[in-house]
């Protein structure tokens, strides 16, 4: 008995010595490679499903805390209001109490701060527009004045009312010669037609204000008070181009074609003319012109 286990143990020891190591090694080998290979498998599937923790570089979406902060950060212009600049705050502040009560009335904001500047600087605009103003009608005037002194056939003379530049009486010395007029001075020994003109503040732009003052006429588109019936003399009318002597020899036109005459009424023909009354009739008759239009002769017809 012992003799055969002794010979089953020798051949074990055989087939074992005697079976190929390639075999052998490559079966041991295959099976790590294998153990191997799963566990690679294993690790890359495993590392696939692996996380980044919130918040880090490979993150695409904001962790619970940073979205909360970027929202917040969008809602914070919205809902609070623009604090106002301290170079704006000193400017609405500045100025008299008015001028702080009409920014404050006009409420916060740029409205407010241009209220305010309104409110400390509209008084000088009109201030300078008027400055202007009596500027451009004074050099006006002036040179009026000038050319005037020059005419050659001494058509008409200026003499300046309280030695105001704005208001002037005219004396017209000629009309017509073949006209009634000039017949009814000769013989009344007038030597000359007085009329004042009142410059406005934005003259030439605008009409003097002109009226007959003596003798009294009648006729002649001279109507009550010494008011002018004439278109040009109207802001509709009037051009800045018109000079002072061609506003006369206009009406000198109109007095001839209009058959003007000296009153030789008694009583009537000393009442002096008024200024009122002449503003009167001449706001008058320019709406019933406006109305039905105008008829002004020619300067050829006189």
């Amino acid at each position: 008995m012992a003799t055969l286990l002794r010979k089953i143990g020798l051949i074990r020891l055989h087939n074992r010595d005697t079976e190929d190591p390639k075999h052998h090694h490559n079966h041991r080998g295959g099976g790590g490679q294998q153990s191997a290979s799963l566990r690679g498998k294993g690790g890359a599937k495993s590392g696939g499903h692996k996380q980044q923790p919130p918040g880090g570089a490979g993150d695409a979406s904001p962790g619970p805390g940073k979205g909360k902060g970027k929202r917040a950060a969008e809602l914070a212009p919205r809902d609070k209001p623009p604090q106002p600049a301290a170079g704006a705050a000193g400017a609405a502040g500045a100025g008299g109490p008015r001028e702080r009560a009409a920014g404050a009335r006009a409420g916060p904001g740029p409205a407010g701060a241009t209220a305010a500047a309104a409110a400390a600087g509209g008084s000088l605009v009109p201030a300078a527009r008027q400055q202007h103003c009596t500027q451009v009608r004074s050099r006006r005037l002036m040179k009026e004045l000038q050319d005037i002194a020059r005419l050659s056939d001494r058509f008409i003379s200026v003499e300046l009312v309280d030695e105001s530049l704005f208001d002037w009486n005219v004396k017209l010395h000629q009309v017509d010669k073949d006209s009634v007029l000039w017949q009814d001075m000769k013989e009344t020994n007038t030597e000359f037609i007085l009329l004042n003109l009142t410059f406005p503040d934005n003259f030439p732009f605008s009409p003097p204000f002109m009226r007959v003052l003596s003798p009294r006429l009648e006729n002649g588109y001279v109507l009550d008070g010494g008011a002018i019936c004439m278109e040009l003399l109207t802001p509709r009318g009037w051009s800045s181009a018109y000079t002072v002597e061609a506003v006369m020899r206009q009406f000198a036109a109109s007095l001839v074609k209009g058959q003007g005459r000296i009153c030789r009424k008694a009583g009537k023909s000393k009442k002096s003319f008024s200024r009122k009354e002449a503003e009167a009739t001449f706001k008058s008759l320019v709406k019933t012109h406006e109305k039905y239009g105008w008829v002004t002769p020619p300067v050829s017809d006189g």
